[in-house]
């Protein structure tokens, strides 16, 4: 026998249709590609005098379109999404050991270190007074930072001396030496048009570590605050 006429044996021809009947994956379910081809075979078939109705074929021919173009576009959002999240947890994460300012009356001292706040002042005031609290909630310190225009004035405090908008001001700590590293709150109250008002105040902390959320929401784990969704971030120092 030949090589030919083995190659042309129909039993060869019958194992090799076998065969990919075989890897062919079996579904139940019609595709697009098949429905096509079953519309236009009805459409082949179908008596020229008597023409059928394909309004529905053409209706679910178009239902298939649609399905398959808005599960291509969530693939690729998804896809997007997850990538958004492993950028925002990257650079997240290069704020580890920075400081950032968060709206918060808490704030801890480190050795050598300071405490910044900006505070908001609505309108202009002849006196803007800060008092200082332990975490216990004793008042420890209060000072007079006089008088402030409209904008953001800023704070600094290093457990012994104050420094506001640059200027060191000749006010000292009531405790010698001044007060140990700690938890300590900052409120800060002005005269408006006579009357005292609290003021809204953005203290600093350092980013201890970052938390990425199954939601995918970042959450800063902020020194003496605790955790801070990355949205609630008012500067990064």
């Amino acid at each position: 026998m030949s090589v030919s006429s083995v190659s042309n044996s129909p039993v060869l021809d019958e194992l090799t249709i076998k065969d990919k009947i075989k890897d062919e994956p079996k579904s139940g379910e019609l595709g697009q590609k098949a429905f096509l081809k079953l519309m236009i075979t009805q459409m082949e078939n179908q008596d020229p005098l008597s023409p059928q109705e394909n309004t529905e074929f053409i209706a679910q021919l178009a239902q298939f379109s649609s399905v398959e173009a808005l599960d291509s576009m969530n693939n690729k959002f998804d896809n997007l999404t997850e990538n958004f999240v492993a950028n925002q947890a990257l650079q997240a994460s290069s704020l580890v050991g920075r400081s950032v300012a968060v709206s918060s009356e808490i704030a801890q001292l480190d050795a050598g270190d300071i405490v910044a706040a900006s505070v908001d002042v609505p309108a202009s005031t002849s006196s803007v007074t800060v008092k200082i609290y332990a975490e216990s909630g004793e008042l420890l310190d209060q000072a007079d930072l006089g008088a402030q225009g409209a904008g953001e004035m800023v704070a600094r405090w290093n457990g012994e001396k104050l420094e506001v908008n640059g200027t060191v001001l000749e006010w000292n700590s009531s405790t010698e030496g001044g007060h140990p590293p700690g938890i300590y709150r900052m409120e800060f109250e002005a005269s408006i048009d006579g009357e005292p008002t609290q003021l809204n105040a953005a203290l600093s902390a350092n980013v201890n570590s970052v938390t990425v959320g199954k939601d995918g929401v970042l959450t800063l784990n902020l020194a003496g605050i605790g955790p801070v969704k990355m949205s609630e971030v008012k500067q990064f120092n």
